[in-house]
């Protein structure tokens, strides 16, 4: 007899591999020559802010260019940046907190559930913290949930784990 079949959808960041994108980017601002006598830098809390230091607006943006550029070569989604507002800072510097997105905020959640049972699909949809649990009897079933998820216009990085067939 055929017993349910379920995964999780999360968003989570690997920060091991933001931390190293943040190393990257730290040495190329070292090193370039736009940058030289600058007070531009980059600091990473090892949890989920990053803070961006420049002289002004146009070296701000370069900076966040530099750090964008080598999350996405070490296979960080950008989706999960949330970015502050630009403030001025001191020794006439600007500052910019960068926070990580980690979990699945309850409105997107609900959201997400929400468009899986208007969907009609045999499967049954839960919210467990800040991940999605779904499960249902047929395979086909899941997989059409995540062709539905992914084609949706979230904010927010989705992946689909834990596949579990008994």
């Amino acid at each position: 007899m055929a017993k349910d079949n379920s995964f999780d959808i999360v968003s989570k960041v690997d920060l091991q591999e933001v931390v190293n994108a943040v190393n990257q980017a730290v040495r190329e601002i070292e090193t370039r020559f736009d940058f030289k006598d600058s007070k531009s830098k980059i600091s990473f809390d090892g949890k989920s802010e990053i803070t961006l230091v420049s002289d002004d607006d146009f070296k701000l943006r370069n900076v966040v260019d530099i750090l964008e550029s080598k999350l996405v070569k070490r296979g960080v989604n950008l989706k999960a940046l949330r970015y502050g507002k630009i403030e001025p800072a001191a020794g006439n510097t600007v500052r910019q907190n960068v926070t990580l997105v980690q979990g699945i905020e309850q409105d997107i959640a609900k959201k997400i559930v929400k468009a899986v049972k208007d969907s009609k699909i045999k499967v049954q949809a839960t919210i467990q913290g800040d991940q999605i649990r779904v499960s249902g009897k047929n395979r086909d079933d899941l997989q059409n949930v995540i062709k539905l998820i992914k084609e949706m216009d979230l904010n927010i990085p989705v992946e689909f784990v834990n596949f579990r067939t008994f």
